[in-house]
């Protein structure tokens, strides 16, 4: 059948809408998104708690600062009790110009009333992932920021155990390390960037929650499909929870930034999670 000019006029229209709302309308469009979050062994002072979760910032030249920045002001505004930053604080330019703007974002970034901590990805690592020192100056900007970074460790947040993992791509998880002094007894959450590090031998007696990011999920999907391009091998790892073997779930949060500036039924996302005795 051969399309009336009027037609391709309202295709080449309805084409033009869909590419300028991928562009410039979802990939700002944040979704608060609200769970509950049940832990085994969870102290009585911190049910009904608030975890807030923010992944996949990309400080850097392909994301607006001024989203960042409401992004940011957003969290602020929720007081969120503990604040985890699931890692890819930047996309790693080594520029002088890219080291002034991480900078200024990082010197007051939004902060738990407990606890603020995080744990990196694979950008903080460079090109190709091989640049530890690389990583280290990033690292030592957001923890100027006052964010306690975990790599391959611990930290207690009133009686909350929350294992923080250094990052897979940048060959620094290290399992062993990380849960030497868990106490399997006591309440514990984790902190990946990585969800396919969930699927990796090592996480000997860790029963909980693995808070992860990375995939952004997916940026792009059809409707009823699942994303075309996940940096995964797992790709059931996209979006949302997971049930895992050995009394472990995993949650993977579509992130706040993107790589290339395109989300179409993938809304970047911060999560508040409430805190519950399982």
């Amino acid at each position: 059948m051969r399309l009336t000019r009027r037609q391709l006029l309202g295709s080449a229209a309805a084409a033009a809408g869909l590419g300028l709302y991928t562009w410039r309308v979802e990939p700002h469009w944040l979704e608060v998104v609200r769970r509950d979050l049940p832990v085994q062994h969870l102290p009585q002072s911190l049910i009904g708690r608030t975890l807030l979760q923010i992944s996949d910032i990309h400080v850097g030249p392909r994301v607006d600062n001024a989203y960042l920045l409401d992004v940011f002001a957003r969290i602020t505004a929720l007081a969120p009790d503990i604040l985890v930053y699931t890692g890819d604080f930047v996309s790693f330019d080594d520029t002088g110009a890219m080291r002034e703007q991480f900078t200024r974002m990082y010197a007051t970034p939004p902060h738990g009333r407990l606890a603020t901590l995080g744990v990196p990805g694979n950008h903080e690592y460079g090109p190709r992932w091989a640049h530890p020192e690389l990583a280290q100056r990033v690292l030592a900007v957001v923890e100027d920021g006052g964010i306690r970074v975990l790599r391959n460790a611990i930290a207690d947040v009133e009686g909350l155990q929350i294992v923080g993992f250094d990052d897979l791509w940048g060959q620094r998880f290290d399992p062993d390390t990380a849960l030497a002094t868990l106490d399997r007894s006591r309440a514990m959450l984790a902190l990946s960037h990585n969800p396919d590090t969930a699927d990796l031998d090592g996480w000997r007696g860790f029963e909980g929650w693995i808070l992860s990011g990375h995939t952004h999920g997916g940026q792009v999907r059809a409707p009823f499909l699942p994303p075309p391009i996940v940096p995964v091998q797992n790709r059931r790892y996209t979006q949302g929870a997971f049930d895992l073997p050995g009394h472990r779930w995993l949650y993977v949060n579509r992130g706040v930034g993107h790589l290339y500036r395109v989300r179409c039924n993938v809304r970047p996302e911060i999560t508040v999670f409430t805190l519950q005795r399982a």
